[in-house]
């Protein structure tokens, strides 16, 4: 019999969640995150510096059994490749979305899912099941670890994203109590990604590399694998990573009393780039807008922010790294009047009027000012040639928590993505099947499109 440790009550509650006694808004949530999800990997594909490219091709070159798709690649792999290439693609943007506290809920998990539904036939209302577990595990893991600091030290989709992710694969393959434990222990063992990669291809592989172990874990663990069944409990994970400044009790109180995908629910990004720089854009376009500012008119910028050092970047070394620097995320967006996923090129970040206009951006921090996500705001003022002073201040995000993007707004990102690689009536398939999921009985039809045999455009 189990010895009943806070592990093992977790698994007690992972195991006992059932589509059946989901409520409408969590199948409705979790509908809205694979479309947000498959949206951001089939665009991720086409990061600008080459995440996806190189994701494709190295998948292609590692070879795998044809069991699951590899999104627009063309062809299929084993389940982990695929999911390590999918998981790569759906973060390469940092278009992903997220929640409270910041976290990656999609792009460790949902890739894993893909993979293990794709190759084992399973049908809709699994899939959403095991969302809802993947979330909810993410959720109280992140809570519960109380020592993994936003921007500092290990990456959450490599840390917490991977929970989720051997929680998907728990559900998708059935695992029993005693199988599910030694999946996690396993997972314990593959956790690990550290921020100083951030701006990097690196940091996109994190999600690729957290889907790629769920599904390796859960494999094994069916197989017979062995590996410690208290992965929560003393000396372990929490221990480990973050020396015991955790609350292992937040695992299961209240557990799923509502989902937290219901509640708080989740952000969905309107940029493709770090949620840390989304208020100082917002902030710039409406500058912008209001006040019909020509750019050739600005003198000097300033960025009002709480102290946070992981987005002050006031000269971004690529593109890529861009995504993470609120001063260069400020200038595209007072010099652009938008983000897109074009922002992020080296081209773009090099262009002479981003070069002439960077050095005028200065980042202001704040120490009244929350570091917290939730609480922070931030003011862009713009000071003119002619001597005029322009104030913007941010609070509330659309898109997070508390002031969601409209089902339009939501479909409107999934097709500016779907577009890069398919055409209206391809993507078209892959909304009505979507939005269509717990009646499906297996993904085929999903994943074939998305698979793009032909190749993209």
């Amino acid at each position: 019999m189990t010895k009943q440790t806070i592990t093992s009550a977790l698994v007690d509650k992972v195991l006992a969640l059932h589509y059946d006694a989901l409520p409408a808004e969590a199948v409705d949530m979790a509908k809205a995150v694979t479309l947000d999800g498959l949206g951001v990997m089939i665009a991720g594909a086409g990061e600008p510096l080459g995440v996806g490219r190189i994701s494709i091709e190295y998948t292609r070159e590692m070879g795998g059994a044809p069991q699951a798709s590899v999104i627009t690649g063309g062809f299929k792999t084993s389940m982990q490749n695929a999911a390590y290439a999918n998981g790569t693609m759906a973060h390469a943007l940092d278009f992903d979305n997220t929640w409270y506290p910041l976290n990656h809920p999609t792009s460790p998990t949902l890739p894993a899912i893909l993979a293990i539904a794709e190759h084992h036939k399973s049908p809709g209302k699994k899939i959403i099941e095991a969302i809802a577990a993947a979330f909810e595990v993410q959720g109280r893991l992140r809570m519960a670890a109380t020592g993994l600091k936003t921007g500092a030290g290990f990456h959450k989709p490599g840390t917490t994203g991977q929970f989720g992710a051997v929680t998907a694969a728990a559900r998708m393959l059935d695992l029993t109590h005693e199988q599910t434990l030694i999946a996690f222990g396993l997972a314990g063992s593959r956790a690990g990604s550290i921020s100083i990669n951030t701006g990097t291809m690196t940091k996109s592989s994190h999600s690729g590399h957290a889907a790629r172990m769920g599904v390796e874990c859960g494999v094994l663990a069916k197989m017979g694998w062995t590996a410690s069944a208290d992965v929560f409990g003393p000396k372990g994970f929490f221990d480990t990573f973050f020396h015991g400044d955790a609350k292992p009790e937040l695992l299961v109180q209240v557990f799923a009393k509502p989902l937290r995908m219901v509640e708080p629910g989740v952000g969905f990004k309107k940029h493709p780039s770090n949620y840390f720089t989304h208020r100082p854009i917002d902030a710039a376009m409406a500058l912008r807008e209001e006040h019909s500012l020509n750019p050739a008119d600005i003198a000097t910028v300033k960025v009002t922010f709480p102290r946070f050092d992981y987005v002050n970047r006031p000269q971004p070394e690529t593109g890529l790294d861009g995504k993470f620097s609120v001063q260069y995320t400020t200038a595209l967006a007072l010099l652009d009047g938008e983000i897109s996923v074009d922002s992020f090129t080296n081209e773009r970040r090099f262009a002479p009027d981003i070069v002439a206009l960077l050095p005028k951006v200065e980042l202001h921090i704040d120490d009244s000012i929350p570091a917290d996500f939730d609480h922070m705001h931030v003011i862009v003022e713009v000071k003119t040639k002619d001597g005029r002073t322009l104030s913007k201040r941010i609070d509330k995000l659309s898109g997070w928590i508390g002031s969601p993007l409209t089902r339009e707004q939501r479909l409107k990102k999934f097709y500016s993505c779907s577009r890069r690689v398919l055409d209206d009536a391809a993507a078209n398939r892959v909304l009505e099947a979507v939005e269509k999921l717990e009646t499906l009985s297996d993904i085929t039809a999903i994943m074939d499109v998305l698979r793009c045999d032909g190749g993209v455009k």
